[in-house]
Order: structure tokens, then C-alpha cells, then sequence
């Protein structure tokens, strides 16, 4: 029994008996390790296509909206990236943008998102959202703006339409005074030359991409190889007849060109800022019946013919038309406030052709709630079909030439003293209506939900992606 007890004892205390315990547990903690490690590359593998994501998707998406509740569906838009020699290097090379006979430097003008200087502020009627902007600045505004555009996306695939942020106006100003045509077009072909190697132009072979002048159709439709021949030939290029164009004067003979309008001096900062210039241009007296600013034209064609004849007029109805002499008065002209305030003091301003058919002048006025007057229908009516009604009555007088011409040396006078007062108290509310539409708000303008006013950014933006959609629909159907 004693060697059974001992047997008994020596064997409960051997090592192998303890061995399905230490088994058992180093088991558990294999199990545990195993467990841990599949958990811990779950975790890699979730945070790598995390990062994924927010690196290939957009600024606005959200990943776990569906479609329904995605309001940036159809509205997205992608920014090219292009080499710097199409859009910095332009304006870092402001000198050579600025022509001789410019009074401020075009470098002055670049400030403030491409506004210009400020001229509002405490000492002026006029609040901090006024600048001195120049008519030309347009394709950097529209550039500063689309950069904080509420439906931008990195991954062009989601896109509706591709921005190409070509500054080609200011371009073109740099090579204005170049007699060889082929410097002057140079950059353009090289900008298509570029479009075309990227996988975006291939889709719709680039007409999904649209791209803004700040200068008129004319200036980029050369179909000459003569040294005196105007302009270069940007927009003649076959692949640039697969582009839609923004220009604040388009070819009436052009099926992918729209105009927008000229940038005026007000860049509100919000919709109630708009409101309240609306409300302080409805209540202004306005003591002169009509006026005009603006500068002697050449005879040689009819649009020197008409100003001429409306400087003419002017000047017999002293009484009431107030005549700003550009020719004279330059630095007058070249002022805002001087000129806000001739238009504020109108109620009718004449609006003739002068080196094209259209205007600034036209956005300027509407703006102070002066209500133009029109001598061609290409001034505005067949203009800016997106962003004036086509009831150009409501808003609008229209004079022909031959009424202009042959009517008498008062006939400007004698047309618009006819008109009742009741119908120019509604043109001018439709005017002041008109001004959201033709006024670009600053780009980080504070925009809160339900804002139901649109400036002309927004509007043209608009257009563009219904073009282009209809292009999609119309000629890229799939089955």
C-alpha cells in the first residue's frame, strides 16, 4: 500500500500530467494572438480604404449618402490642374498685361480675387464690397470663385462638367502688340495639344469641358495668317469647337459660346447685403431723364454712326440728358463712383455700341437701377440669354437705327418722355430685380441654406451643366 501511495503521489506530481493544463493555455493565448492580429488588419484594411476614399472622392460627397440625398448630384464639377504657363504665370507676368496707355497698372487690378482695389468702406456711400474692377478681370474671378464652388469633386469620373481655368484674355493682352500671328496663338494650341492627352477629354472628346474668356469672341476667331489681321485664332481650332465658351460677348454665329456678363464694382458679401442696395437704389431720386458715358466712336461703320448720333442728341437735350465726355472727362470715366452716381441720378442711360456691340456699361447701370436703353439687338437681347429675361420690354427701351437717324434731332428725348410714368416705375423694379443675376458675391460670400438668390456666377455655372447634359443626352446615348 506504501508503494501504491507513493506510486500515487509520484505520479499526480510528474511534469506530463500537468501537460493538458500548459496545453490547454497556451492554446488560449495562440487563439487570442490569432484573434487580435485578424482584428488588428481589419483595422489596416479599414483605415487604408478609408484614406482611399478621401483621397479619390470629392469635397462634398459623403459616402454613406445615397443618391437621393446627394444635392451635388448632376452638379459636380472637376478643376483641370494645368501647367502654371496658362494661368500663374500670366498674372505673375502683370507688367507685360498692363499697355501703355493703361492709367493704373492691370498688377492693381489682380488684387482681391481679381476685384481690384477697394473703393467702399467707412468714408464712402458705398460699403467694403465695392472694388475697382476691371472689365477684363473676369477669367480670374470666375477662377477665384469655382475654387470654392459648393459640388467640386478630385475624381473626375463623378463629374458633370471639367473647368478649364485658361486665363486667355489676359493671354492674348500680353501678346496684343506681337505682329507674329504664331506667338500669339501659341498657347492656345498647346492647351488643347494638353487637354487631349488627359483621360477626361476622352469620354466626350471635350465636350463636357468649358472654359471663361474675360475678353470678346472677336479677339480669339483670327481666320487670317496675315500679321495685321486681329486677335488669334484660339476658338477656330477643331478641338476648340468641342469646348464650351463663357465670354462677355459671344459670336451671335456661334453654337458653343454664351455670354455672361461684364464684372461690375459690387461683389456683395451676402444675399442681404444685395437686398439692401436694392432697397437704397429704389428709393433714389433721380433727377436727370436720361445720360450717357462714354467716348467719340469712328464713322467708319454703323456702330460709330449710332454713338455719334446719340452723343448728338444728347447734347441738343441738354435740359435733360447729362453727356460724361470720355474724351474729355477721362479720369471721370475711369472713376466708379463718378460714374455709380451718374447712373443713380438716371433714369434712363443710353447704351449704344462702341468698339463691339456690347457694354460694361450695361451691368453698371442695371446695377444703380437705370433703365438701358438699347440701339442693336446684339447688345444684350441675343446676348446673355441666361441671364436676362426675354420679355426685354419689361426692362428694356429699344430704339432702331432708322428711328435714331431719321426721327429728328430730339428723338431719344421725344421716345422716352412718351413712355407713362407708371410702365418706367415697373422697368425699373425689373431692373433692381435683374441685379442679383448680374453682380458676382465674393467667393467665401456667406451663403446660407435656403438662399434662393443667385448671382451671375451661379446662373452661368447653371447653364453650363444643362448644356452639357443635354450634349450627353443628345449624342453619347447609351443603349
Amino acid at each position: 500500500m506504501k508503494n501504491n501511495n507513493n506510486s500515487s503521489v509520484s505520479i499526480e506530481n510528474h511534469p506530463w500530467k500537468k501537460k493538458p493544463t500548459t496545453l490547454l493555455l497556451f492554446l488560449s493565448l495562440l487563439s487570442i494572438s490569432l484573434l487580435l492580429l485578424r482584428l488588428s488588419q481589419d483595422k489596416i484594411i479599414l483605415i487604408t480604404t478609408t484614406k482611399t476614399t478621401a483621397t479619390t472622392g470629392t469635397d462634398h460627397q459623403r459616402s454613406h449618402k445615397s443618391s437621393e440625398d446627394d444635392t451635388c448630384l448632376g452638379r459636380y464639377i472637376y478643376i483641370h490642374n494645368l501647367p502654371s504657363r496658362f494661368n500663374l504665370e500670366i498674372i505673375k507676368d502683370c507688367k507685360s498685361i498692363t499697355r501703355p496707355k493703361d492709367k493704373i497698372s492691370m498688377c492693381k487690378y489682380l488684387d482681391n480675387s481679381g476685384f481690384g482695389p477697394l473703393i467702399g468702406g467707412k468714408s464712402s456711400d458705398y460699403s467694403p464690397s465695392w472694388y475697382a474692377t476691371n472689365q477684363f478681370m473676369l477669367e480670374v474671378i470666375f477662377h477665384e470663385k469655382m475654387k470654392s464652388y459648393e459640388c467640386l469633386t478630385r475624381n473626375s469620373s463623378l463629374a458633370s462638367a471639367i473647368y478649364v481655368p485658361y486665363y486667355a484674355g489676359l493671354d492674348f493682352r500680353r501678346h496684343l502688340r506681337r505682329r507674329n500671328v504664331a506667338a500669339r496663338d501659341a498657347a492656345g494650341k498647346e492647351l488643347v495639344k494638353w487637354l487631349k492627352k488627359q483621360p477626361q477629354w476622352k469620354d466626350m472628346s471635350g465636350k463636357n469641358h468649358f472654359l471663361v474668356t474675360g475678353r470678346i469672341s472677336r479677339d480669339f476667331r483670327r481666320n487670317s495668317g496675315s500679321r495685321s489681321a486681329w486677335g488669334t485664332n484660339f476658338m477656330l481650332l477643331s478641338e476648340s469647337l468641342n469646348l464650351t465658351f463663357l465670354s462677355i460677348e459671344r459670336s451671335l454665329t456661334s453654337h458653343n459660346e454664351f455670354a455672361i456678363p461684364y464684372p461690375t464694382y459690387f461683389h456683395p458679401t451676402s444675399t442681404s447685403e444685395i437686398l439692401q442696395w436694392q432697397e437704397k437704389i429704389r428709393l433714389t431720386n433721380r433727377t436727370v431723364l436720361f445720360s450717357f458715358a462714354g467716348a467719340q466712336r469712328p464713322s467708319r461703320n454703323q456702330n460709330g454712326v449710332v454713338r455719334t448720333e446719340v452723343i448728338k442728341q444728347c447734347k441738343s437735350s441738354s435740359k435733360t440728358c447729362r453727356f460724361l465726355d470720355c474724351d474729355v472727362n477721362a479720369n471721370s470715366c475711369d472713376d466708379p463712383i463718378s460714374l455709380m452716381k451718374l447712373f443713380e441720378s438716371s433714369t434712363f442711360c443710353l447704351q449704344p455700341p462702341g468698339d463691339s456691340l456690347t457694354r460694361k456699361s450695361v451691368f453698371d447701370s442695371i446695377l444703380a437701377g437705370c433703365i438701358p436703353v438699347f440701339f442693336n439687338q446684339g447688345s444684350a437681347y441675343k446676348q446673355y440669354l441666361w441671364h436676362i429675361p426675354k420679355n426685354s420690354s419689361k426692362y428694356s427701351v429699344y430704339i432702331t437705327v432708322k428711328e435714331l437717324r431719321t426721327g429728328g434731332k430730339n428723338k431719344i428725348e421725344e421716345i422716352l418722355r412718351g413712355i407713362p410714368n407708371e410702365r418706367v416705375v415697373g422697368m425699373r423694379e425689373n431692373v433692381i430685380r435683374l441685379i442679383p443675376k448680374i453682380v458676382y458675391a465674393k467667393p467665401n460670400r456667406n451663403k446660407p441654406d435656403g438662399e434662393i438668390l443667385e448671382d451671375s456666377f451661379d446662373v452661368a455655372v447653371k447653364g453650363v451643366l444643362e448644356r452639357i447634359e443635354g450634349i450627353r443626352r443628345n449624342e453619347f446615348k447609351t443603349d
